[in-house]
């Protein structure tokens, strides 16, 4: 009987925590101080804890102050893209709730390392900065984050935790001074586009763990340095759409590029077949890539169908892409659109 009178209190208290949420859903505000050309904030005449919502967007904003986010703790979206702020505070980190915060078209040079505590955080846009870093540890603390778009900015390098996102869909760095990608980004598991487009005279290699990245659908890598593609990319068993125009690439040659996706990933596969045996890099490589099942590499006998299954670089599903050299796709480097932020990927 006593636990039965228990397992009722539990109930019963378990209703009333759900009550207490539905109620206090109804009380959050959304507040849209958007485009009213404020220089600073007013005096809020609202709880600030009830706002779940905050548009600052389009104002003259150079700061915000730390009381004020400090008491924003219901806050669930928080845009403030183009302003003049020219760094965020520390008490951002104060901000548990918050799953959207949209910083782009400020003067930003570095995010303060307390972002790292908000770990709700699922979308991040930081377009249009000056951001010449990233918080060292920031893919280890925010392990919700699913968009990361730091594009148009002064960063040199992704820190190596940015390969610890496991929840990470879009990554956007494309328009920064990258000299390359962190080396182990076989846990970016999640990862369906990464755009490193136009670091230009800086970005010269991709990683070969690139190959690991088992839901990668699209990938732009185009107006860099880059002159070979890893061939672990023929096990990209998803991709489906690959730029690499404005690159002085050699392997594979441009005669294999003009053929489509189809025919460069079977041209990286090829290469990985004949390759393996000898480089102890590709051999550790090669391990991973049939642990995670994106390669086989263990027989070259058969012809047609049969053999490109066991090589992994054919799937019924692919849909070759026409001409990825093709002059469709050379309006991308127009001066208009080069600065645009509008993303180059279409479906």
């Amino acid at each position: 009987m006593m636990y039965e009178h228990d397992d009722e209190q539990q109930d019963m208290r378990k209703r009333m925590d759900r009550q207490k949420s539905i109620e206090e859903e109804d009380r959050l505000e959304i507040v849209d101080l958007s485009g009213m050309s404020l220089d600073s904030l007013p005096n809020p005449s609202l709880n600030l804890g009830t706002i779940c919502k905050l548009d600052l967007s389009r104002n003259n904003l150079q700061n915000i102050a730390e009381s004020l986010t400090a008491r924003l703790l219901n806050l669930v979206v928080l845009d403030m893209h183009s302003n003049q702020l020219k760094s965020l505070p520390n008490s951002i980190g104060c901000l548990s709730k918050l799953k959207v915060l949209n910083v782009s078209g400020n003067l930003i040079e570095s995010l303060p390392k307390t972002i790292e505590n908000c770990r709700s955080l699922e979308e991040l846009n930081a377009n249009f900065n000056k951001l010449s870093r990233l918080p060292d540890t920031i893919g280890f603390e925010l392990t919700s984050l699913k968009k990361l778009s730091v594009n148009s900015n002064k960063l040199v390098f992704l820190p190596s935790s940015t390969s610890h996102l496991t929840a990470l869909r879009v990554l956007d760095a494309r328009l920064n001074c990258l000299r390359s990608l962190p080396d182990d980004l076989e846990n970016l598991i999640n990862l369906e586009v990464l755009n490193v487009s136009q670091n230009f005279q800086y970005f010269e290699t991709l990683p070969y763990s690139i190959g690991l990245l088992i839901n990668l659908v699209e990938l732009d890598v185009s107006y860099n340095k880059i002159k070979t593609l890893p061939d672990s990319m023929g096990c990209l068993k998803k991709l489906q759409k690959l730029i690499v125009e404005g690159n002085p690439l050699t392997s594979p040659p441009m005669d294999v590029v003009e053929q489509g996706l189809h025919a460069v990933k079977a041209y990286l596969s090829e290469k990985m077949n004949a390759d393996h045996k000898t480089p102890q890099k590709k051999k550790s490589w090669v391990g991973k890539l049939v642990k995670y099942a994106t390669f086989n590499g263990n027989s070259r006998r058969g012809t047609g169908r049969a053999r490109e299954e066991r090589e992994g670089f054919i799937m019924p599903e692919y849909r070759s892409i026409d001409g990825l050299a093709s002059p469709r796709f050379m309006g991308m480097f127009s001066p208009r659109r080069l600065f645009s932020p509008q993303t180059y990927f279409s479906r």
